[in-house]
């Protein structure tokens, strides 16, 4: 800093490192360089060029998860809480015992089409953000802005304080007597300090929440392994254990309404396998270790998923099942006896590990949209200390926290899951589009046409008729929707904005900025 601007800098200690911070240049220096006012940091001089700089001193996401870590992330979403509560929504539809699972197996080869689409597009465009970033590329900003705005003010807040309250429901419910219900008060605090806990561990070390969910995915592939060797020794020895299973295709629906409905519990099920994707730059080797996560993650999850349900099925009765909240303990309660204690457990478990790589993997979607310009600036920087976007995680640990105390939240849920399946369809499209229009891409992974195609008509299928099954909740997320592209053209589109608006915002930024210690993203040398 010139010998004439010091008299205006102000000198301020942190306890864990000298800096200095300048109101007038508006810069942050720490101990390896500074953060200037339009948020890009400067290495420090060692002697050295800067371009000589080691990658891992960059300010930049750095390359920390390989294929255990892949796979683990996948599962982690998949294998929540969703296979251990609520399966009964595909019986509940079809109603037969035959057709529910026909249903499930055809859920899973759907989502397995489905990922193989996402492992050429993950492959083909190697960017953090997942189908943000695809439709991006292929439709343009406003579709993608839209999808972002759908996400940051629907999908990822409820989801996370859904994920929230079941992990607290499940923790507290042992506590009370038979009958007796969870003050929700309490349940919502509770889930407000899990949410906050698992950001600050998202924000603190990627390195540890990954360690996390290695752990979280072994104990939930060792639930369900549980729940299937004690149904195949039900079904083994105990007497009419396969009683369940005769006559399993009568009373079979035939409305096509109900069987879209139907596929749609099974969908949401195995919603999560496009996650991994959401954080493409973090993955070591992302051309093999990508797909290969995707590889090993879906046929695992699929096969579980059917020997789960017909473990359900052998031990409870379809009106057992239907009238079930949480049918994995009602499982364990008639199968398994003084060892149905550990069920509750499991499932706590399940919830909190989703919560925590759901809380991880969205961050990165509020983190490249605001670098495309999406989102406010800040929310495109990362810390620079622990190479985590802190401004993104705090953002949607704080959206997640207000939704918490939103008596409809499952009805926002409700309102979106039609909007999310078209932005899926559009994100697998972009695979026949980029095929037409960026012919010569370089593709590690290319999937026969056919693939995209039997995904795209089968959602197209899947979108038209819940219009006349549910138009009420299609249109009020369809509404929502469109409530975007306003907010578009005035937040984004719109450049020339009043002098005093930018300033103050840049101040804010600033001030973040300093608060959170973070910087914009560093290129490459070679970008």
């Amino acid at each position: 800093m010139p010998l004439k601007q010091r008299n205006a800098v102000l000198e301020l200690h942190s306890p864990t490192e000298d800096q200095l911070v300048s109101p007038s240049v508006g810069s942050v220096v720490t101990d390896f360089g500074s953060i200037a006012e339009d948020g890009q940091s400067t290495m420090a001089s060692t002697g050295k060029a800067e371009s000589s700089a080691p990658d891992q001193d960059k300010v930049k996401m750095k390359q920390s998860l390989g294929l255990l870590e892949g796979v683990a992330i996948i599962l982690g979403i998949i294998l929540g809480s969703g296979i251990f509560i609520s399966p009964k929504g595909v019986l509940q539809e079809v109603g037969s015992v035959g057709t529910s699972l026909v249903i499930w197996v055809l859920c899973g080869v759907l989502s397995m089409i489905g990922a193989l689409c996402y492992a050429e597009l993950g492959t083909a465009i190697p960017k953090s953000g997942g189908d943000y970033a695809y439709i991006y590329e292929a439709y343009g900003p406003l579709p993608a802005f839209l999808y972002l705005w759908d996400a940051t003010v629907i999908f990822v807040p409820s989801t996370n304080a859904i994920m929230g309250l079941t992990f607290a429901s499940y923790v507290f419910q042992p506590l009370f007597a038979a009958g007796c219900s969870v003050p929700t008060i309490g349940l919502q605090l509770f889930a407000a300090v899990t949410i906050c806990a698992l950001t600050y561990i998202n924000a603190y070390d990627v390195r540890v929440t990954t360690k996390m969910q290695n752990v979280f995915m072994f104990t939930k592939i060792g639930a369900l392994v549980l729940v299937i060797v004690v149904g195949v020794v039900w079904m083994a020895v105990a007497d009419g254990g396969m009683d369940n299973f005769e006559n399993a295709f009568d009373g079979t629906e035939t409305d096509p309404g109900k069987i879209s409905v139907a596929f749609y519990s099974g969908i949401f099920s195995y919603a999560g396998w496009n996650y991994l994707n959401f954080m493409t730059e973090e993955l070591r080797d992302p051309y093999k270790n990508l797909p290969r996560a995707i590889y090993i993650s879906l046929p695992l999850v699929t096969a579980i998923y059917v020997l789960a349900n017909m473990a359900y099925v052998a031990v409870l009765t379809p009106q057992a099942i239907l009238s079930s909240d949480a049918i994995a303990v009602t499982f364990a309660q008639r199968a398994m006896s003084y060892g149905a204690f550990v069920m509750p457990i499991l499932v706590a478990i399940a919830a909190f590990g989703g919560l925590s790589v759901h809380i991880m993997t969205s961050s990165r979607m509020c983190f490249v949209g605001a670098r495309n310009g999406h989102m406010p600036e800040i929310l495109s920087h990362i810390n620079v200390n622990r190479f985590t976007p802190m401004p993104s995680l705090v953002f949607l640990c704080t959206l997640s926290l207000l939704y918490l105390f939103i008596s409809d939240v499952y009805v926002l849920i409700t309102y979106s899951s039609i909007v999310e399946s078209f932005f899926i369809m559009l994100s697998v499209s972009a695979v026949l589009y980029f095929r037409y229009t960026r012919p010569d891409i370089h593709r590690p992974i290319r999937v026969p046409l056919w693939v995209p195609t039997v995904f795209v008509i089968i959602c197209a299928f899947l979108l038209v008729v819940p219009c006349y099954v549910a138009p009420y909740e299609v249109g009020m997320g369809v509404a929502i929707t469109l409530a975007g592209i306003p907010v578009y053209y005035i937040g984004v589109a719109w450049k020339n904005k009043p002098k005093a608006f930018t300033d103050g915002l840049a101040r804010v930024t600033q001030f973040c900025q300093k608060m959170f210690m973070t910087a914009k993203e560093e290129a490459d040398v070679d970008e």
